[in-house]
């Protein structure tokens, strides 16, 4: 661990600026072939943020990349649940810092009802805006995630949903098409049966994997556990996954996040016959 916090020190220290680190930072994550790796120094770059982010509290990018590693270690690296809900509480706060020295009134929004929400960006904010209010909304969805028991997290599935529309309907391949993911996540919560509306759910998985050319390996995979499992569609599951396992993972911003998305599909699709029987 000692050699994985000198080269996060090195990277502070190093070539390049203090104002560039947060984009080389989460470009080498993202860019990464081994989960272990981004595992074992995920740690030191996140007391490393925290560090950058009390020396300077306003900077909105050192906020939004702690966001967002907070994010991602809650989502994937988290050891227990208590530890992910601690840090998606923290890449939540961080994100929440970002957005409102960005603009207090977007501060304001956010915490008001969902159809004031939707009203509001689509009145007064515009494609200038797209990147601090997807911030936003993936700190925000990570924390439901995290905190799936809790139903006041749940009610505001809404906000985040209105959130990651506006987002697509600026660009709807913005982020590797991950904004296409999310909002396949969001609308696979629930069967048909109780008002669910999964068919919603598959067209934006399969945009997402259209508009990344097939390389958004994880799109793949969350149609599969989201869809295909809700809808009881084994064969559809299974060829997902094995798309996913012998596929190519190396892809520019998505090669962490395939790799991980193939050892999600190995232990899934060894689970297929039990939970399709």
């Amino acid at each position: 661990m000692k050699s994985i916090t000198v080269l996060a020190l090195s990277l502070l220290l190093g070539a390049c600026s203090v104002t560039q680190l947060p984009d080389n930072l989460s470009r080498a994550m993202l860019n990464q072939d081994d989960p272990e790796v981004v595992a074992d120094g995920a740690p030191a770059y996140l007391l490393m943020l925290d560090a950058l982010i009390l020396t300077y509290p306003e900077n909105e990018r050192f906020l939004l990349a702690g966001a967002q590693l907070y994010g991602a270690y809650a989502g994937v690296f988290a050891q227990d649940e208590v530890q992910a809900q601690s840090m998606a509480d923290k890449a939540l706060e961080y994100a929440r810092r970002a957005l409102c020295e960005y603009d207090s009134d977007a501060c304001d929004l956010v915490d008001g009802p969902a159809d004031e929400l939707k009203r509001g960006l689509a009145m007064n904010y515009d494609e200038d805006d797209v990147d601090i209010f997807y911030a936003y909304g993936a700190a925000w969805a990570g924390w439901i995630q995290a905190n799936t028991s809790d139903w006041n997290a749940i009610a505001q599935v809404s906000k985040v949903k209105n959130l990651m529309e506006w987002v697509e309907s600026y660009d709807e391949g913005y982020d590797n098409a991950t904004v296409q993911v999310y909002l396949g996540v969001l609308t696979t919560q629930l069967p048909p049966s109780v008002g669910g509306k999964p068919e919603i759910g598959k067209a934006h998985f399969e945009k997402a994997i259209a508009l990344s050319d097939g390389k958004h390996l994880m799109a793949k995979v969350l149609y599969a556990k989201q869809y295909a499992r809700l809808m009881f569609e084994q064969e559809l599951h299974d060829d997902l996954l094995q798309q996913v396992i012998d596929a190519d993972p190396y892809a520019e911003g998505l090669t962490l996040i395939n790799r991980l998305a193939q050892r999600q599909a190995d232990r899934l699709l060894a689970e297929s016959t039990d939970y399709f029987e």
